[in-house]
């Protein structure tokens, strides 16, 4: 790829999701504002390998597809329909001169936060909610959205395209509900919130293992949410739940880039910031739970990812109490996912057979497409000294991933475990 290429890429990357939600908010359309946010995308990969990479490329981006929408509000009557607001803001955007640095995307602070409230309207689906989010907040193309639920690309393109008809035929705005109403869209803003930390966190394909622009953004996203709603224990706690584990990002790689597992991370590198702000997160949920609020599973998962954050070296990790913790998760919230790290938690609490008997008893047709089970299975397997059958595992593994830095480590886990078999 080349540099204009990938400075395309990064600036698209970090900033679509605010310069659509911006684009919402000027046009009032969401299914045009996506459009010209692709307008404005091919512009740059147009104009930048001729003209240079601009100084301010998400103000490039924003100017671009301002001027484009009010080209397209000349040539027709939506102008009219919309009123002379928006015609005097259209107005005062074409006289702007400046280009670059005067003009970001980030006009109006939580443009995104209202944006995911747009995505999370009642009359949408779930996986609706949860796939309209992550196409245009997380900004993952229609083929990884698609991978993600397990269904065919010309499937989850017919979601998408329904879900935007749905909105646009409910009249849903753009401006954020009262009170009441974002109570009640309180878990549906919070679990597309942590989709989009979770992709962030092990993008689900690249050559990045994680992508820190949407772990950023799922954590400003998450504080946003919390002081909004600052009675309810799941916003305080997912918000811990992500800066904990956004606190380990520095040292999930090393110097060179490549991949750390948690037990090999030097602990110096984690965000003390994040760490604190995440344990005080943490506490204010639990006040909450104390005077009576129901909490969720996001607050056994942060109390899991405290106890990691707590332990100055990873043979200090009081894996006995994750392990206690992954059972009340298992009960509360059960799953694959719950019950392969689970498995982890148990495998080392008591001894990789008591991991692998858990890891067993999950469906065998339980998340075919992820390298999380053979992964898992693999380092039991390693820990318990059965080295050809962890190779084999971490191999499974990694032909499972869409990630390379992901493919990178499990396939050197794999080489590892094959060294040690070889040595028997």
């Amino acid at each position: 790829m080349s540099t204009t290429a990938a400075a395309v890429t990064a600036a698209w990357r970090s900033e679509s999701a605010r310069l659509v939600a911006a684009l919402v908010r000027l046009t009032g359309d969401l299914v045009l504002a996506e459009d010209l946010a692709q307008d404005a995308l091919v512009a740059a990969l147009e104009q930048w390998p001729r003209d240079g990479i601009p100084a301010s490329p998400g103000g490039w981006l924003m100017t671009t597809a301002r001027r484009r929408a009010i080209d397209i509000f000349r040539h027709n009557e939506v102008a009219r329909r919309h009123g002379s607001a928006l015609a005097g803001e259209l107005e005062s955007i074409r006289q702007e001169t400046v280009m670059d640095d005067a003009v970001t995307v980030d006009d109006v602070e939580d443009d995104v936060l209202r944006l995911i409230f747009l995505c999370c309207h009642p009359a949408l689906s779930p996986q609706s909610r949860a796939a309209l989010t992550l196409r245009l907040v997380a900004g993952l193309s229609t083929t990884e959205i698609a991978r993600g639920f397990m269904v065919a690309e010309a499937t989850m393109a017919q979601r998408l395209t329904r879900a935007k008809r749905t909105l646009e035929r409910e009249g849903a705005d753009f401006e954020l509900p009262e009170l009441a109403d974002r109570v009640e869209r309180l878990d549906d803003v919070l679990v597309v919130i942590y989709l989009i930390f979770n992709e962030g966190h092990t993008a689900t394909s690249g050559s990045d293992w994680f992508r820190p622009d949407l772990c950023h953004e799922a954590t400003r996203l998450a504080r946003m949410v919390a002081a909004m709603l600052p009675g309810e224990p799941d916003a305080h706690a997912l918000q811990a739940l992500i800066e904990l584990h956004a606190a380990r990002l520095p040292a999930r790689v090393d110097r060179e880039g490549r991949p750390v597992l948690l037990a090999d991370q030097d602990r110096s590198r984690w965000d003390q910031l994040l760490t604190r702000r995440g344990l005080a997160a943490l506490d204010r949920a639990e006040e909450l739970a104390r005077s009576g609020k129901p909490v969720g599973s996001y607050y056994l998962q942060a109390s899991i990812a405290a106890v990691h954050m707590r332990a100055r070296r990873a043979e200090d990790t009081d894996w006995t109490r994750i392990a206690r913790l992954y059972d009340v998760l298992a009960a509360t919230a059960p799953g694959p996912v719950v019950e392969a790290n689970r498995a982890v938690a148990h495998g080392r609490a008591r001894s990789p057979e008591a991991g692998l008997s858990i890891l067993e008893a999950i469906p065998p047709d339980a998340l075919p497409d992820s390298p999380l089970i053979p992964a898992v299975r693999g380092d039991l397997l390693l820990r318990d000294g059965q080295y050809a059958d962890a190779a084999a595992a971490f191999t499974d593994a990694a032909g499972r991933t869409t990630n390379d830095a992901e493919r990178e480590l499990l396939l050197r886990r794999a080489e590892e475990a094959e060294t040690l078999s070889a040595a028997e």
